[in-house]
């Protein structure tokens, strides 16, 4: 099944080398320098990843990112490039971070790698409960609920959330989450990982202040605090 992605940037330099990068890995590739047009084809539909460019004339590529996060998997490619930039990026929720200048083959492996997280999982997995039914993960339909509702996550949260229900109550270092999760690393990526965990907590816990599903385990890591329901 083709694979399209839509790149947002308004340097039409820029946007044409991203094009042909992605193109030569067999994706389909729209693009546009417009945020407003942005919206428009997003909101058609037929879109599988977006390649998102923060600084837009029109409309702000925060705002779109905040807008269609969680419906489609985002790789912000801006020339933002402290800190505080990028963990405000990931909050947005953003599944990568990418900085300008960059490096066409690794804006390439990081949308690879984005996709291959956000696709649905193999139809051999089961459903799985844990806390007495508070948490419920789905991989089949790719869909996570909490007390009953459903809760919609970025790829990067969704990946997040299965490693660490994968082995409940064990504990995950940072790095090893980066690891499972990103399939690759990059310098200082282990500090967003926070990032994520707190975007994750503001949709799953009840009380995001008091986490009980994802643990933090200090100078260690994090953990599924939930233990999985017996069938």
């Amino acid at each position: 099944m083709s694979v399209t992605v839509l790149v947002v940037e308004d340097e039409v330099k820029i946007r044409d080398l991203v094009r042909r990068y992605l193109e030569r890995e067999d994706l389909a590739v729209v693009t546009t320098g417009s945020g407003a047009e942005a919206l428009s084809i997003l909101e058609r539909g037929g879109i599988d990843l977006l390649v998102l460019d923060l600084n837009l004339p029109d409309v702000a590529g925060e705002t779109i990112a905040a807008e269609f996060s969680g419906r489609l998997p985002i790789v912000m490619l801006t020339a933002k490039s402290g800190e505080a930039d990028r963990i405000h990026g990931l909050e947005l929720g953003a599944d990568d971070y990418l900085t300008k200048p960059f490096s066409p083959r690794e804006l390439v492996l990081r949308v690879q790698a984005v996709l291959r997280r956000s696709a649905t999982s193999s139809v051999e997995s089961e459903v799985a409960s844990f806390g007495a039914g508070c948490l419920v993960i789905d991989e089949i339909r790719h869909e996570a609920t909490v007390a009953g509702a459903v809760v919609e996550l970025t790829p990067t949260e969704w990946s997040l959330l299965t490693v660490l229900a994968s082995s409940p109550g064990r504990v995950f270092s940072r790095s090893e989450l980066v690891n499972r999760v990103r399939g690759y690393e990059f310098d200082g990526y282990e500090r967003t990982v926070d990032s994520h965990i707190k975007n994750l907590r503001r949709k799953i816990e009840l009380d995001p202040h008091d986490p009980t599903v994802v643990e933090t385990v200090l100078g260690a890591g994090y953990r599924l605090g939930l233990s999985r329901d017996r069938v």
